[in-house]
């Protein structure tokens, strides 16, 4: 008996390795299979691309995409011109104060005080000199007309312009 127990652990033994062995022959099994299917599939696809290089004529498709481009740019091109006619059409002074105030809302999140950069501002038109020469071009005018010089304006009119300004943005603003 105790020589049958042991033939019998060896015969168990053996049969597992057996058993390991017709396991690692069946995994072999499969994967020759899979690689068989690959390359049927493989040679499917080579005999349709085959089919297609032939039937595909690689000037005119390229002569296609050469007018389609051509044809796009013009279609963008019309697309902005109407989309400029048609803001142009239908833009009003109420877009143009929204506009304002958005940017101002954006510029006040990012931190910029347009307000009190204009109070550090200087008080003089820029077009002073231009406006000089107007006035005593008319005056020469009148001189010559009436006998009177009108005065020149005065810097207080572009504070009064600048007090305006910085009015508006704080109203804009909800100060």
């Amino acid at each position: 008996m105790a020589k049958d127990l042991v033939r019998t652990r060896h015969s168990i033994t053996k049969f597992y390795a057996l058993k390991s062995q017709l396991q690692g022959v069946s995994l072999r099994m499969q994967t020759l299979k899979s690689t068989q299917a690959m390359g049927d599939a493989m040679r499917g696809v080579t005999r349709a691309m085959k089919s297609m290089n032939t039937q595909l004529n690689l000037p005119s498709l390229n002569n296609i995409l050469k007018e389609f481009e051509k044809q796009n740019e013009k279609m963008d091109m019309t697309t902005e011109v109407m989309g400029d006619a048609i803001d142009d059409a239908f833009a009003g002074e109420d877009e143009e104060e929204e506009t304002e105030e958005l940017v101002n809302a954006v510029l006040d999140e990012l931190g910029c005080n347009v307000g009190e950069e204009l109070i550090d501002a200087p008080a003089v038109k820029i077009s002073a000199p231009l406006e000089q020469e107007r006035v005593k071009a008319t005056a020469v005018l009148e001189g010559s007309v009436g006998g009177e010089t009108p005065s020149a304006p005065s810097a207080g009119g572009a504070s009064a312009i600048d007090d305006d300004l910085q009015a508006r943005l704080d109203k804009l603003r909800g100060n």
